[in-house]
């Protein structure tokens, strides 16, 4: 498997798109993760704000909208299914259809920002076949505030690695200042040491 990490670098915006398409299915890439990666380019200069959060914002949005397509397409076949009841018991299931008939946008705007539930919430939306305009308005708006924190978090991290960068710079400069003032000062002590034990012997 190629290294998709290292896409980022050569293609950023590619390599940001296909890791946020890939995690939202279920793959080892951190949605939060990938956002704060954006946040970080964007301090590095790698990529533009524009295009970067577009592309962000879209890849979410295919990711969420997918999820939501498959449990739309499939729900009479696998809400059956073993591996689907280990997601979502048949009770889960059952509260989940209740609360996305009495507020079903309010669920997705909130639930998406609790860790666990956003798969779960988003295949039940389209199990009980959520209108997918309501939907992609819920997931937008709620993707919204998802993307502003993270890459904002990604962003603080570089800016703050490289604060950390000057101190430790400045600091490495003082140690070796104060090196060298020690080294002096120890052979001006041992010197001395020496020509009174010289007077000594004298």
């Amino acid at each position: 498997m190629p290294d998709l990490m290292a896409l980022t670098q050569h293609f950023p915006y590619a390599g940001l798109f296909i890791l946020l398409i890939l995690g939202g299915l279920g793959l080892p890439f951190p949605e939060d993760a990938t956002l704060m990666l954006c946040g970080f380019l964007l301090f590095l200069g790698s990529v533009k704000p524009v295009p970067a959060l577009l592309i962000v914002y879209a890849g979410l949005l295919l990711a969420d909208v997918m999820i939501y397509w498959f449990g739309r397409a499939y729900g009479d076949t696998i809400t059956g299914h073993r591996w689907f009841q280990k997601l979502i018991s048949p009770q889960r299931l059952e509260e989940l259809k209740e609360r996305f008939r009495k507020r079903g946008m309010v669920c997705i705007l909130i639930g998406r920002h609790i860790i666990g539930i956003r798969v779960q919430l988003f295949l039940a939306a389209g199990v009980i076949k959520m209108p997918l305009p309501r939907f992609i308005l819920a997931d937008g708006l709620s993707s919204t505030l998802t993307i502003a924190l993270m890459t904002g978090i990604g962003y603080m991290g570089g800016s703050s690695l490289d604060a950390i960068e000057k101190n430790v710079a400045r600091i490495e400069h003082f140690l070796a200042l104060g090196l060298i003032a020690g080294l002096l000062v120890y052979f001006i002590l041992k010197k001395r040491a020496l020509r009174k034990a010289g007077r000594k012997s004298g």
